[in-house]
């Protein structure tokens, strides 16, 4: 599966990168999220726990940043696993630009689930992962902007699934996503929803 989107987020560029970058604001953003560790300079494990229909499970994942080029853009593949509930796994693009009264976040990133996860259907994981990206950026502006004295912002995400033969995605963002930030967590929550 795939998704992608873009946020704007009403801080200078810097700020939000140092935001995507600092593990506690990403766990305090990530629904379910009970754990970001730094393992590495560039990799992280993660700890949530998700929902995605009928199926609900603690995940645990790996979060691994490449190719950095602050503030402006880095790549991320994550892996998960929820045990009997199923694993997911991809990768994800993440860049930043500056844009007036702010940044422009914007996103790409494709997955894929086994076990009783590809079972559900990927509508209903489209839903799920679209409603995690939402919830992900409502917690990161109220969090980072308001300590900024900066009013929330807005979103566009969009998700498509692959054909029925291909296994769905799963995200934990998938941002998430984590010294990367808010993709890592995005992702982290894509995956693991």
């Amino acid at each position: 599966m795939e998704m992608s989107g873009e946020q704007h987020i009403p801080l200078p560029q810097q700020r939000v990168w140092e935001a995507l970058n600092t593990p506690d604001i990403l766990k305090a953003c990530i629904p379910g999220c009970e754990s970001i560790d730094q393992v590495s300079e560039n990799e992280y494990k993660v700890a949530m726990t998700a929902a995605i229909g009928p199926v609900k499970a603690k995940f645990s994942g790996k979060l691994l940043l490449a190719d950095m080029n602050p503030p402006h853009s880095y790549s991320l593949a994550f892996e998960g696993s929820g045990g009997a509930a199923g694993f997911g796994k991809g990768s994800a693009q993440v860049s930043l630009a500056p844009e007036s009264g702010g940044t422009l976040l914007t996103y790409k990133a494709t997955a894929s689930v086994g076990g009783k996860l590809a079972q559900i259907g990927s509508r209903l994981i489209d839903g799920v992962a679209k409603k995690m990206s939402d919830d992900f950026f409502i917690r990161f502006n109220k969090t980072v902007a308001p300590a900024e004295g900066l009013p929330g912002a807005a979103s566009t995400v969009q998700s498509g699934s692959m054909p029925a033969t291909e296994p769905a995605r799963f995200t934990v963002p998938a941002w998430a996503w984590t010294g990367g930030g808010v993709l890592v967590l995005l992702i982290v929550l894509y995956l693991a929803r």
